[in-house]
């Protein structure tokens, strides 16, 4: 009896500490109405990167080296049920832009269900997926029958031999034929990103330009940014600049005007070209000022910011009985914190350990 009477008291306690908490986060926490989601730089959040896993079937140098793999257990990962309950709670707050990302979200179980569930969440306009399109021949009906329509998929090389040494995979061939696919069967936008590495791929950039003349991709060449304990070493990186040196013999680029859910790619056009060149600069050409995004990793942890390591962890409060409303003030209090700007170009940067296939990228 004497027990059972402390436990009471412990619980009470608990309660009581959880309730003050609550109420002096209220009192500090600025009204947010939906679709007025506005970060203290002023910046309207929209967009919600979705991570479903931190297993892939690549080992990216850059993203996941093989011999340093880790897996979170099954426990760790948030259930489809938690992930959709929360993208609801974004979508009350103002978020009309979900990608799934993963690890390669294609190789968890049930994600074409979870796709189309995703659909159905009132307020969600636009759903995406970001795949490296190694198992995306194989499930394209699928994809499209979940409901998404445009697709980011990333390749780093046209060469099958360098594809090899970049990812660890024999895998070009079946990426590229599920590409071709895509186009096929109507995907569109289909963004191709190119994480320009100095010695690597520099080489095949101009030829990655030159598909957008004859195909309708949306070519993107992305700085590589210093994440994670990568098994890449650049003594030099490749910044756009030299990216678009490099693609200028194909002819001139024309700027292509920014749409409303644009990300942070600066878009470009070769004359009667089919597709785009898109940019994104975030060592050289600083784009956290337009920044509208936020990141929820498969471990049920929120990112205000892809390059820093400050992070709220939603999926305790969530297991823990917290209500929609709770959760929803964890949320704008997190955003409350979200930085200005990242720092890797400091003479002293910030050093990130988390590894981009854990965080969704």
């Amino acid at each position: 009896m004497e027990m059972n009477k402390d436990l009471s008291v412990v619980r009470v306690v608990r309660q009581g500490i959880q309730q003050r908490t609550m109420n002096d986060l209220h009192e500090k926490r600025q009204t947010i109405l939906p679709d007025q989601l506005i970060d203290p730089s002023n910046r309207h959040l929209n967009y919600l990167r979705v991570s479903i896993t931190d297993r892939c079937n690549l080992n990216c140098t850059y993203c996941l080296p093989f011999s340093r793999q880790t897996k979170q257990s099954h426990h760790e990962i948030l259930r489809y049920e938690e992930i959709l309950r929360l993208i609801r709670i974004f979508s009350s707050l103002g978020i009309s832009k979900i990608r799934v990302t993963g690890g390669e979200p294609l190789v968890r179980k049930g994600v074409f269900r979870f796709l189309s569930q995703i659909n159905k969440i009132k307020g969600i306009d636009e759903l995406t997926m970001t795949t490296n399109g190694l198992l995306l021949f194989d499930n394209l009906s699928k994809v499209k029958a979940a409901g998404i329509k445009r697709l980011n998929i990333s390749l780093d090389s046209l060469h099958p031999d360098n594809f090899h040494n970049i990812t660890g995979h024999d895998g070009f061939h079946r990426v590229w034929r599920g590409i071709l696919a895509a186009e096929k069967m109507g995907f569109h936008p289909i963004k191709i990103n190119v994480v320009a590495l100095r010695g690597v791929n520099d080489h095949e950039l101009a030829d990655m330009a030159k598909l957008s003349l004859s195909h309708g991709f949306h070519i993107r060449f992305i700085e590589y940014m210093p994440i994670g304990d990568s098994a890449l070493e650049l003594a030099k990186p490749l910044f756009t600049q030299e990216i678009k040196k490099q693609i200028t013999y194909l002819g001139e680029l024309f700027p292509v005007q920014r749409r409303k859910m644009d990300g942070p790619a600066r878009r470009f056009q070769f004359k009667n070209a089919k597709g785009e060149i898109g940019f994104i600069s975030p060592m050289s050409h600083h784009f956290c000022h337009m920044c509208n995004r936020l990141r929820l990793t498969a471990s049920g942890f929120l990112r205000t910011c892809l390059l820093s390591e400050h992070q709220t962890d939603l999926k305790t409060p969530l297991r823990s009985g917290f209500s929609d409303q709770q959760i929803s003030n964890l949320i704008i209090d997190a955003i409350r914190l979200k930085p200005a700007s990242h720092h890797l170009t400091n003479k002293h940067p910030d050093l990130l350990s988390s590894r981009m296939s854990s965080i969704g990228g």
